[in-house]
């Protein structure tokens, strides 16, 4: 089983960007150390708590920290860009760091439309995500004589191409594509089970795989007991709550009690969000992991976890290595 890690650069309370790009460079040769496969970082926008906005641009400071790990985009969300400078992008990381880059890519914008308009992409009402994907993909292959328009960089990296999801399209596209699909259970676990299905029975093998590969995000909440780990916990708790309510902000420290904090039905509605977790000891977490892993049968998994303080985030990711290599 690959494990891999999921990072959005997090901004917490009392601190601020440079510090959580430190962190993030920290984190990932941390990760590496631990036998982390990839590191992953998002594209969100318009987010105080979230330091990843210029996804690329980070991807090439982590690379640059580190010489084994796989890193790359979970995602790059593609309705805010031109396929076409994605590839060169990506190309140029490629250039730089070999076969060791991943390119990720979600069909949402990534933040509120007001953002989104911001951007500069337009908001068509005609879906051209499909279309996109294939573009890049091309924009990456080997070169074409006949192209009229190819990237430089780009052409013939073959950087693999992810396509990420939450519902039934993307594991839809991926399958039709033959390419591997990450789904977003870490925040949206409703359709997991309904996605890997449709995935896996309509994969068409292709250049890019032979059979179906899938990858799904788990949230760890681990520390040294059940109590610190579930404290740990609220900071997400906290935080999806604010973006639901259209106030997201810098990552919130822990509280003791999240009830206090939150109402009843918010709470239940958070709590259901971010079901697929694992939350506390060292046991309880790899216990929960295999339960998880059992269950889906996935070929990845992928971590994450937004947790305020550095130091509890490193050791949360260190634990769940832990648990992973012992199953």
């Amino acid at each position: 089983m690959l494990y891999s890690l999921l990072d959005l650069a997090p901004v917490p309370e009392g601190s601020d960007i440079p510090q959580a790009l430190a962190n993030s460079a920290d984190l990932a040769a941390h990760a590496e150390a631990l036998g982390y496969h990839r590191y992953w970082l998002a594209e969100h926008h318009n987010m105080p708590g979230i330091a990843s906005a210029a996804t690329a641009v980070l991807i090439g400071h982590i690379a640059s920290r580190t010489s084994t790990m796989r890193i790359g985009a979970g995602g790059i969300m593609l309705p805010n860009h031109a396929p076409y400078m994605v590839a060169e992008a990506f190309g140029t990381l490629a250039a730089l760091y070999g076969d060791r880059i991943d390119l990720g890519l979600g069909r949402a914008p990534g933040t509120d439309m007001a953002t989104a308009r911001a951007l500069r992409r337009g908001l068509s009402q005609q879906d051209s995500f499909p279309q996109d994907v294939i573009d890049l993909i091309g924009f990456l292959s080997p070169e074409d004589p006949e192209a009229r328009v190819r990237a430089y960089p780009g052409q013939g990296t073959n950087v693999p191409v992810w396509i990420l999801g939450s519902s039934l399209y993307g594991a839809q596209l991926a399958a039709h594509l033959g390419l591997p699909y990450a789904f977003a259970s870490h925040f949206a676990p409703s359709a997991l089970t309904d996605a890997f299905d449709v995935y896996r029975r309509s994969f068409k093998p292709s250049v890019f795989l032979a059979r179906p590969h899938v990858m799904m995000a788990i949230n760890v909440f681990a520390a040294d007991t059940d109590a610190e780990g579930v404290r740990l916990r609220t900071t997400m708790q906290q935080a999806f709550a604010r973006l639901r309510r259209g106030m997201p902000g810098k990552l919130p420290a822990p509280v003791d009690d999240i009830t206090a904090h939150l109402d009843p039905v918010t709470l239940e509605n958070v709590n259901a969000a971010l079901h697929v977790s694992a939350v506390g000891s060292p046991d309880t977490v790899r216990s929960r992991l295999s339960e998880i892993i059992a269950r889906y049968q996935p070929d990845e998994v992928i971590l994450t976890g937004q947790i305020h303080d550095h130091a509890a985030r490193k050791r949360s990711f260190e634990i769940a290595a832990e648990a992973l290599r012992s199953l």
